[in-house]
């Protein structure tokens, strides 16, 4: 459980400020941002205490490449540092690896440094071999982590409207009241608003946006909506690591505005939409 983290910042405003950099200064991080960094990444801690190694890596490459293309998510350009995750193929452990990372981007952007999350398949590049991945390991996710370099701000604009991440789902298509048939309004989330809204706003692969939260009562229910085609090519589900973003964002912002709860996992057994909704967990509140 990561309870309330103390950034430099309120961790709503972080939230909102957080954006995908595609441009980056082609200069090594200082060192004191580099042990910030590391040192957080040590720290950081997820609901599901799944075995992840997290790790800075200086890419030489990339700092002498312009175009460094990695994944399938467009061009990273100048990117000299990387954060890399590797974490073991077990129960719960990429929606933890989605929370713990979210967490250090958004821990990344308080420091004024630009990220951009990049999902693939990384078990034969030279990220493997950097931090001598396990055969029961997997890299679901990777990201640059740097200095925006502001001349090229135009570059990451077209790509983040042609990729759509403007464009957010409202709140009638992802919360709910009780059960599925009721959509929830802004007015009657109460306390949950805020929380739900930085839900809303919360990265995800291709902006998909497959999480589907139910308030009822003083719990709200997290379901995955699947994309039953979208993970094939990866080998691996990789919504179920947006699940985890979507709780980080969640449990950061209750905790900031003193809404105190922990996760549980006992299904409502409520009456699903389709044959693509997942129970993944639920937040109590205490």
């Amino acid at each position: 459980m990561n309870g309330k983290i103390n950034f430099s910042e309120p961790i709503i405003d972080v939230i909102k400020k957080r954006k995908s950099i595609r441009s980056y200064k082609k200069t090594q991080l200082t060192s004191e941002d580099r042990n910030r960094i590391q040192n957080f990444m040590q720290q950081v801690k997820g609901p599901f205490n799944s075995e992840i190694r997290f790790m800075l890596l200086e890419s030489q490459t990339a700092a002498k490449d312009d175009n460094v293309k990695l994944g399938t998510y467009g061009v990273i350009k100048g990117a000299t540092n990387f954060i890399v995750a590797a974490v073991n193929k077990e129960c719960m452990c990429l929606e933890d690896l989605g929370y713990k990372f979210e967490t250090i981007i958004l821990y990344a952007t308080s420091l004024d440094l630009g990220t951009c999350w990049l999902g693939g398949t990384f078990k034969k590049s030279d990220f493997a071999k950097a931090i001598d991945l396990r055969e029961d390991e997997m890299i679901p996710i990777i990201s640059p982590i740097g200095y925006i370099d502001d001349s090229m701000h135009i570059l990451g604009s077209i790509i983040r409207a042609v990729a759509g991440s403007k464009n957010r789902k409202k709140w009638d298509e992802l919360f709910f009241c009780e059960s599925f048939d009721r959509p929830l309004s802004e007015s009657k989330a109460e306390m949950f608003k805020i929380p739900l809204e930085m839900v809303r706003l919360a990265p995800s692969a291709s902006n998909k946006q497959p999480w589907r939260l139910v308030k009822k009562g003083n719990q709200v229910h997290f379901y995955l909506k699947h994309d039953m085609e979208y993970s094939k090519a990866l080998g691996y589900d990789i919504q179920r690591v947006d699940m985890g973003i979507a709780m980080c964002h969640f449990e950061l912002s209750a905790a900031e505005m003193g809404l105190c709860g922990s996760w549980v996992c006992k299904n409502p057994n409520l009456s699903l939409p389709s044959d693509n909704f997942e129970y993944i967990i639920s937040w109590n509140q205490e």
